[in-house]
């Protein structure tokens, strides 16, 4: 169905001024909405992306004590910037982070571009951000549509079809520039978010406390359980994955990713995916040999975690494992790179959640006494 037309295009008169009070009295108390200074702000923002708020706070905190300024961050050495990120996923977000603040640092003299158009132009600022970022930190009349805005709109304007297609695109950015005219941009717009997340929900939406159920034409015509019409995404597929605990005293064996990964430069235990009808003990044996050139041999299972990477839902065992022979005293240009990381150590090094998580594990007393100390030496060689 072709987007609104005429006047069902426009949102009521009413609806920036409802929204705005709303928000005042309603919305969410979060630590990026208590500064005014754009390296936070911008921070906060590429965090968010296709990331929940709760889980983006603490991570948010550590960050900034580590890197409390745009310069600070443009100077630090990316895997310095991944360390701090560790755990928070998509990586990508903290190299374009740390590219863009030095491209700031070096060609605009320190100064945060103030206008969507040119903020656009760095890395890792798309549309959104770009939005937000201008609005929030700088007070620009640009419209953010994340996913709770576009929500909230489409359901308004009873919007059919997928709202990120280009006629309905330029729909929703037209209500949401309407909506500036009640107050502060960033204010506007953070209430169009947070009317999204507390109210306008995805599932079962809260409509008899929306303040703007009176000019909602979803709820009028009761579509609002059906809009907006969204594509289905990628079915999830489940994988297993096996990766090797091999010990030196209170130190591990990591690897890193290699650059043509998704999680380049990342440490993690050596390991990965197991074949079609493969045991985690033979996949050991053939990823010890494709990484370290040792076959790998395992023992029991010390820990099992889940973990999703974008469409992928995995399950990972971590064994105790020895190595099959000693490891060549040095690797080759093309080897994997590999060190031994003690649990202090993985602070300053890039790593993700399922390193941290299976070393949390290790620090228990019950898997401490599970490897052996005869596997301890054996592992060290």
């Amino acid at each position: 169905m072709a987007p609104p037309t005429g006047s069902r295009r426009r949102l009521p008169a009413a609806a920036g001024p409802r929204l705005l009070l709303w928000y005042r009295r309603n919305g969410r108390d979060l630590p990026w909405r208590r500064t005014d200074d754009p390296y936070r702000i911008w921070v906060s923002e590429i965090m968010l992306q296709q990331t929940q708020v709760g889980t983006v706070i603490p991570y948010y905190a550590r960050f900034l004590r580590r890197f409390p300024t745009l310069r600070s961050l443009a100077r630090a050495a990316l895997p310095e910037v991944l360390a701090a990120w560790s755990g928070l996923g998509y990586y990508r977000r903290a190299r374009h982070l740390h590219a863009a603040a030095r491209q700031v640092m070096e060609r605009l003299g320190g100064a945060i571009p103030c206008e969507a158009a040119q903020l656009r132009r760095l890395p890792g600022v798309g549309r959104y951000t770009a939005g937000a970022l201008a609005s929030i930190a700088f007070a620009r009349p640009e419209p953010a549509l994340d996913g709770n805005g576009m929500r909230v709109l489409s359901r308004m304007l009873a919007l059919r079809g997928h709202p990120e297609s280009s006629p309905n695109r330029q729909v929703l950015e037209r209500a949401a520039r309407s909506l500036l005219a009640a107050g502060p941009p960033g204010e506007v717009n953070q209430a169009l978010m947070d009317l999204g997340a507390l109210v306008c929900t995805p599932l079962a939406p809260s409509c008899a406390r929306c303040p703007a159920k009176r000019g909602c034409r979803a709820r009028a015509a009761g579509l609002e359980a059906v809009l907006p019409e969204l594509r289905r995404g990628r079915a999830p597929i489940e994988l297993q994955a096996a990766v090797a605990v091999i010990r030196r005293g209170d130190a591990c064996l990591l690897v890193q990713r290699a650059d043509r990964d998704l999680m380049k430069g990342l440490w993690e235990f050596p390991g990965g995916f197991l074949q079609a009808g493969e045991r985690p003990a033979e996949a050991l044996a053939r990823l010890g040999r494709d990484c370290l050139g040792v076959a790998l041999r395992a023992g029991e299972r010390i820990a099992e975690l889940r973990q999703s990477i974008t469409y992928r839902r995995v399950r990972v065992g971590a064994y105790a494992a020895i190595l099959s022979e000693p490891l060549p005293r040095r690797a080759g240009r093309s080897a994997t790179k590999r060190r031994w990381v003690r649990p202090s150590d993985l602070v300053r090094l890039p790593h993700g959640s399922a390193t941290r998580r299976i070393f949390e594990k290790l620090e228990r007393p019950s898997s401490r006494s599970a490897s052996s100390p005869a596997r301890g030496r054996r592992a060290g060689r």
